[in-house]
């Protein structure tokens, strides 16, 4: 195994250990940036409502699928549901979370190296990549993602993005929080357009830039009322090209696979 994957292997190992969930401090350590998820409800919102549209009767694939979260809610929503991850640690977390589960169709499991996967070539109809791309070499995930989905298939990808200098300053301060491969591969606007050489349909939509200033309320009772109204604000600032690069997250479309086109089907 490569260095760079050993590494993000290790880490999220110990992100997803039962002694790292049992230790408060070393907890809020690996974790202190979570308080910044108090205000991606809308980003998630929106994933949660193209996925729920689209995955039943469906095979679907969850690429580097973490603790399962969107696994097992697409399995909920009717998806025929696969995970796969590096970390072997995920993966059992995942299959005993499997043990439990008593209703709606249960995903399946397994380790796998994400950038060349065991499967065969055209084998889903919606690929769910969660954060999971500045992990990887972006051409070989690309070239993989664009090998195993059908041609009439869907890839939906939220990542964050690496434009703003000031998240970036912050990202910088924080190395214990990612791996050094990581930190240095935050997407930007030229790394989505890479995906034009694999796809024909590439679509963008932008989230957060002002609703970062409701992280320091996230614990008062007025929160959800600064919140939507920075959502509202950010609805218009997010429209204006040079202004939404500078956002923190961006969600995208990976549609039509240039096989497939070119082949003419």
């Amino acid at each position: 195994m490569e260095e760079r994957k050993r590494a993000e292997q290790q880490l999220h190992n110990i992100l997803r250990s039962e002694e790292l969930l049992e230790n408060k401090e070393l907890y809020e350590y690996y974790y202190s940036n979570k308080k910044y998820y108090s205000i991606d409800s809308i980003n998630r919102e929106y994933v949660y409502q193209l996925l729920k549209n689209r995955v039943r009767g469906r095979k679907v694939l969850d690429y580097c699928c973490g603790d399962g979260r969107y696994s097992f809610l697409c399995a909920q929503w009717g998806g025929a549901c696969v995970g796969i991850d590096i970390s072997d640690v995920s993966i059992a977390n995942c299959k005993k979370k499997c043990l439990k589960e008593k209703s709606g169709l249960k995903p399946e499991f397994y380790v796998m190296d994400a950038e060349k996967t065991q499967f065969e070539d055209n084998s889903f109809d919606i690929i769910v990549c969660m954060g999971v791309l500045h992990h990887l070499d972006l051409k070989n995930s690309y070239r993989e993602l664009w090998r195993i989905i059908k041609p009439e298939g869907e890839i939906i990808c939220t990542e964050p993005l690496g434009h703003n200098p000031i998240i970036q300053r912050y990202r910088r301060a924080t190395p214990h929080l990612r791996t050094k491969y990581e930190a240095e591969h935050i997407l930007r606007i030229e790394d989505i357009r890479r995906a034009e050489h694999y796809f024909e349909t590439v679509k963008t939509n932008f989230f957060h830039l002002a609703t970062l200033a409701a992280v320091p309320f996230r614990r008062t009772v007025v929160f959800e009322r600064i919140l939507r109204f920075l959502e509202a604000i950010d609805a218009v600032l997010l429209k204006i090209p040079l202004i939404r690069t500078q956002a923190w997250m961006v969600v995208f479309k990976l549609s039509r696979p240039k096989k497939f086109v070119k082949n003419g089907s």
